[in-house]
């Protein structure tokens, strides 16, 4: 038995991600690819990586038999369609927008969704019905801060500075994604405002309830096109061997989440759905630097490993996939 599965918003790049990794995954067959816009031409016209992959369609329409529905919808979009398209009780939905993230929005029309960390929360989403997928600043800010919060070791201010690339801020032109404006140039957006801050903040207090820390985050736009690479600092009581066997225990069981003795770079995680972490001790700071795919691990690829754990699947199936390291 194939796991019947449709995508909503299937023109953007997030939305391509998940094509290119379910047309491959050996337990899916991949239904309706819904794109308003663009009903009925051929999904390889918008997704021209998927020439000679596929002769699929987009359509107007979900088919209506799925068993998981991937909303590929931008945020604040996704409450709006399922309040317009009631799907079946019996249909798992992972959201990839930041609609159902934060506790206070989890419960929607008789769903809960379950936040979608699986270093984080593996036995509940194993157990759900809707995903609401973490957002890729979240991702890994968060691998890189987990086993700190767990060992209450979250004492202080917490500093953050991570990088972008394009693909982030998805398909929509603006001014700040025009080549012209990008290329060879760096800037800061929303600085100690960034929407993934409070999602953030929720799954360390799960962790850690009582920290007083505060988190101080520059987010960076980046001269390329995809991958997200933060370092995160704060102070601690802990050396640089005890915070290591740290990571790597908390990390022991999570196929995806690497601790590397050697400093680590972008090109090792583009294409992947690994997080590559690195810690190091300077002076009284300990620095965690941290790695993926904004597109992979940050979104679709993590969405799959949602749908693995969902139907009782190992996590890595339709996900050994290859970085372009060169």
């Amino acid at each position: 038995m194939k796991i019947k599965a449709g995508i909503v918003g299937g023109a953007g790049y997030t939305a391509g991600e998940l094509i290119r990794i379910l047309l491959h995954h050996e337990f899916v067959e991949l239904g309706g690819i819904v794109s308003s816009s663009n009903a009925g031409a051929s999904v390889y016209r918008v997704h021209d990586d998927l020439v000679g992959e596929t002769d699929l369609a987009f359509s107007a329409e979900l088919a209506g038999d799925e068993d998981v529905v991937f909303l590929c919808l931008g945020h604040g979009n996704s409450k709006a369609w399922l309040q317009k398209n009631a799907l079946p009780e019996t249909t798992h939905i992972i959201d990839l927008s930041n609609d159902f993230r934060l506790n206070a929005d989890a419960e929607f029309a008789g769903r809960e969704f379950v936040y979608g960390l699986p270093e984080l929360n593996k036995s509940r989403i194993q157990q759900a019905q809707s995903i609401a997928n973490p957002g890729c600043f979240a991702t890994a800010i968060q691998l890189a801060l987990l086993p700190l919060a767990k060992a209450g070791k979250l004492t202080d201010d917490i500093h953050v500075s991570a990088i972008t690339g394009s693909t982030g801020a998805g398909q929509s032109l603006s001014e700040t994604v025009h080549f012209s404006w990008r290329t060879n140039n760096v800037s800061i957006y929303k600085p100690f405002t960034h929407q993934h801050l409070g999602e953030i903040g929720e799954s360390l207090a799960q962790l850690q309830p009582q920290s007083d820390a505060e988190m101080h985050f520059i987010p960076y736009r980046g001269n390329f096109s995809r991958g997200i690479f933060a370092s995160v600092y704060t102070p601690s009581d802990l050396t640089q061997d005890e915070a290591r066997e740290l990571y790597k225990q908390f990390y022991a069981d999570a196929p995806f989440t690497t601790v590397s003795d050697k400093e680590i770079h972008l090109k090792q995680v583009v294409n992947t759905n690994k997080c590559l972490l690195h810690v190091q001790k300077q002076g009284k700071q300990l620095l965690i630097t941290s790695v993926i795919d904004n597109l992979v691990k940050g979104a679709s690829g993590q969405a799959v490993q949602n749908m693995n754990l969902l139907f009782g699947l190992p996590e890595t199936t339709g996900l050994n996939l290859k970085a372009g390291l060169l």
